[in-house]
C-alpha cells in the first residue's frame, strides 16, 4: 500500500484497500475465534490497526478491533436471533419470558468461565444477552417502584 501511496494514490482510497484486505483479514470469522484468544493476541490484532493509523494507511478515528468484532458479533447474534431458518437458530434454547423480582444488589456479580464451551460464539452471546435482559428487568423494576 506504500507504493501504491508513492504513485500517488489518494488517501482515502488507501484507507478503502486497507479496510477491504487488512480489517477484512483480522475480522474474518472472528466471532468463531475471539472467546479463545489472551488479552495479549487482542493487543497484536489491535497493533496492526494502530500501526496503518500510524502509518497513514487506516482512517485516524477508525474503530477499534474490539468495536469491529462486537459489532460483528451482534449483528450475527440478531439474525440468528430473528431468522428462523438460519442454520445456527436451532441450537438456540426456547425463548422464555420471565419477570425477575429480583431485590437490588450492592455488587454486580459476573459468572467466570471455566470451560472450553463457554468461550464459543453462542454461549458467549446467551450470556451476554441474558445479562442485558436482566438489567433491563431490574431497571423497571426500580424506576416502577420509585413512580408509585
Amino acid at each position: 500500500m506504500r507504493i501504491l501511496r508513492a504513485h500517488g494514490m489518494a488517501a482515502s482510497t488507501i484507507h478503502v484497500i486497507f479496510n477491504a484486505v487488512v480489517v477484512a483479514k483480522l475480522t474474518y470469522a472472528a466471532s468463531s475465534w475471539r472467546g479463545f484468544t489472551t488479552a495479549e493476541d487482542r493487543q497484536r490484532l489491535a497493533a496492526v490497526i494502530r500501526r496503518g493509523i500510524h502509518s497513514g494507511l487506516c482512517n485516524p478515528d477508525h474503530m477499534s478491533l474490539e468495536d469491529l468484532i462486537s459489532d460483528a458479533d451482534d449483528k450475527l447474534f440478531n439474525l440468528i436471533l430473528h431468522s428462523k431458518h438460519h442454520v445456527l437458530h436451532s441450537i438456540l434454547p426456547d425463548r422464555s419470558d420471565f419477570s425477575y423480582n429480583l431485590r437490588p444488589r450492592r455488587l454486580a456479580l459476573t459468572a467466570k468461565s471455566s470451560s472450553i464451551t463457554d468461550e464459543d460464539y453462542i454461549t458467549r452471546m446467551i450470556i451476554q444477552k441474558h445479562l442485558l435482559m436482566l438489567t433491563f428487568t431490574f431497571t423497571l423494576t426500580q424506576s416502577s417502584r420509585l413512580n408509585v
